[in-house]
């Protein structure tokens, strides 16, 4: 396993490394998908390929088994590295006769088992990897993929939160003008994330409007987002509650409350949303069997 992960996020490794927060890591990350996000490096060739690379690195290292394989293995190259740099050539010399005469008399190698033990390290750290990405491309199959639509999910689950069933109370809608630069599905979870954690976002897009349907984690961040991200103030964003709660919009107006919401965000916004939570929950649905 010669990538070092932390490294690959331009992150201190070995010991220092093992001490970073998640929070540190994300948002070394962020700064370095920016930075290397294929359509600012249109010309070079090996742009998408060096922008995966990061991306695994970063599954790896928010992955907290994984993370810990991979500290583990660092670990054991750091001391063989230092118990060899301490090794002159007669010390060295003197040391493979003694594990001649312990491998004689079948005593166990240090050096067979220190190997043996990075082997191991480095199969379970291959196993969490391909665990990882299994993963995501089980949870972008489940999804599905559409023309103009981008999802981004929580690490680890299929579906919305691991649930059978779509909470529409934990879903907000948001819309905003064609113009300028727009936004990402990276761009809202970075602007929806202050009001807590972001499940899933699902970006849909047209030649007049940009639209999503993004999952909190509770409806608390749902009540907190509402009527508070403005986004760009060139291009402001447009955000409500799929479903607004009984205090918020008595029974009597539900009806009214629901032709404005759709007025706002596009004749073409309520089959587009509801597409996208059939998915949600099949995909929730499928999860659980």
């Amino acid at each position: 396993m010669d990538v070092d992960h932390y490294n690959v996020l331009g992150l201190p490794s070995g010991e220092e490394g093992a001490n970073l927060t998640q929070k540190e890591i994300t948002k070394a990350y962020r700064e370095k998908a920016r930075d290397l996000h294929p359509d600012k490096r249109k010309d070079d060739p090996n742009a998408h390929e060096n922008f995966i690379k990061l991306k695994s690195s970063y599954e790896i290292l928010v992955d907290e088994k994984a993370r810990k394989l991979f500290d583990d293995l660092l670990q054991v190259k750091r001391e063989q590295k230092r118990r060899f740099a301490q090794q002159d050539s007669k010390r060295r010399k003197m040391m493979s006769d003694l594990e001649d005469r312990e491998r004689a008399s079948f005593a166990p190698d240090p050096a067979m088992k220190a190997k043996e033990e990075e082997e191991r390290i480095a199969r379970k750290l291959k196993e969490e990897i391909a665990r990882i990405r299994a993963m995501q491309a089980n949870k972008g199959a489940s999804m599905g993929t559409g023309s103009g639509q981008e999802k981004v999910g929580r690490e680890g689950n299929s579906g919305v939160g691991g649930h059978v069933g779509v909470d529409k109370e934990r879903v907000l809608k948001v819309s905003w003008e064609k113009i300028g630069e727009g936004y990402t599905a990276e761009k809202l979870r970075e602007l929806f994330s202050r009001f807590g954690e972001v499940e899933d976002i699902v970006v849909n897009s047209s030649k007049k409007k940009g639209s999503a349907l993004v999952v909190m984690a509770t409806k608390h961040a749902v009540d907190a987002a509402t009527g508070s991200v403005s986004g760009n103030l060139d291009n402001p964003l447009l955000v409500v509650p799929l479903k607004p709660s009984v205090a918020e919009f008595p029974a009597a107006k539900k009806e009214e409350q629901s032709d404005r919401l759709s007025n706002l965000v596009g004749a073409g916004y309520q089959a587009f949303e509801d597409a996208v939570l059939n998915k949600l929950t099949k995909a929730a649905e499928n999860q659980q069997k």
